[in-house]
């Protein structure tokens, strides 16, 4: 079996189109043919990550709000 190191920027098109595609191969993968390994270390604070996590949860779960910027100033008052 051969191991390839890639680094992808999630945020961009194609590498969120090639993560998609590798996610494909790996899921019910019995025989282990592909296999998807994320590196455990990250150059983040668990804690910042944590709270990220978190609000992203929230903006699925709908309990967040929106400000218009056109009344920003008046909503602040």
């Amino acid at each position: 079996m051969t191991t390839l190191t890639l680094k992808i920027n999630e945020n961009s098109e194609k590498g969120k189109a090639l993560l998609a595609f590798l996610k494909v191969f790996s899921k019910d993968n019995s025989q282990k043919d592909v296999e998807l390994v994320e590196d455990p270390k990250s150059p983040y604070n668990p804690e910042f990550v944590a709270k990220i996590k978190q609000a992203e949860k929230e903006i699925e779960d709908g309990e967040t709000f929106i400000i218009e910027t056109d009344s920003l100033w008046e909503s602040i008052k």
